[in-house]
């Protein structure tokens, strides 16, 4: 029985509270399993396109320039420098670089660096879209989580060397290697597999087959950082 003090009314006012909460936990339900359907297929299927490709289909109406390639059959020179250059801890870390992070945002505005893993690369190059939102880089910590629970690292590594941008239009490693260097992406050597893990950054304006000064300094660089982690024996990590 209710105490007196407390009206029909007064029961009435908590509805709306109660459907609200509801709706928010349903609607959480709904994001989570969507969200896994969306990334738990692809850790066996290929994916087709892109949030990024999409985009610039859209800008230039030209299909953008794609050849899928196993992981096996592209040149482990590739695979180490990418990580060299892009996320030294790959192999051991869960998706996040904290001490990355820290270190980027004790930077000036005006010289931060990025500090995506390779795992937040794959998570917004294949679902969202480029900013730097609170709510952009939520989803894309979400999507990035659920890539390293469901996919292995040969996959995660996979999937980034095959949707990354390596030129303007070009994705992934089989058609920047045959575009750009003439040659099947397993012949890649250590110098070229630098280069093109050079322009990953800015893929639009720097060029891994005419190199600026720039780019072949910095792929002197990345030569010299997998040296330092031990050459492609790193990848046994994986």
């Amino acid at each position: 029985m209710l105490p007196l003090a407390l009206e029909k009314t007064d029961v009435g006012m908590y509805q709306p509270i109660r459907k609200l909460r509801r709706l928010i936990a349903w609607s959480g339900l709904i994001f989570v399993l969507v969200s896994v359907a969306l990334v738990l297929p692809l850790r066996w299927l290929n994916p087709p396109t892109t949030a990024f490709m999409l985009k610039d289909w859209w800008a230039s109406k030209k299909h953008p320039a794609q050849e899928w390639v196993t992981l096996k059959n592209i040149s482990p020179q590739l695979s180490v420098a990418v990580i060299a250059s892009e996320d030294q801890l790959f192999p051991v870390h869960y998706g996040f670089d904290l001490k990355m992070i820290a270190d980027a945002m004790e930077e000036s505005s005006d010289k931060r660096r990025g500090a995506s893993t390779i795992s937040q690369q794959v998570a917004k190059n294949l679902y969202l879209w480029s900013g730097h939102s609170y709510i952009r880089k939520g989803i894309e910590a979400w999507f990035t989580v659920l890539i390293e629970t469901l996919w292995p690292k040969e996959r995660i590594l996979e999937v980034y060397l095959n949707i990354a941008e390596f030129g303007r239009g070009i994705y992934g490693v089989g058609a920047a290697s045959r575009r750009l260097f003439g040659k099947k992406p397993s012949r890649l050597n250590r110098y070229e597999a630098s280069l093109l893990a050079a322009v990953l950054p800015n893929p639009k304006w720097r060029k891994a087959n005419k190199p600026s000064d720039y780019v072949r300094q910095r792929a002197i660089e990345i030569m010299l950082a997998i040296r330092e982690l031990g050459g492609v024996a790193y990848l046994q990590q994986i």
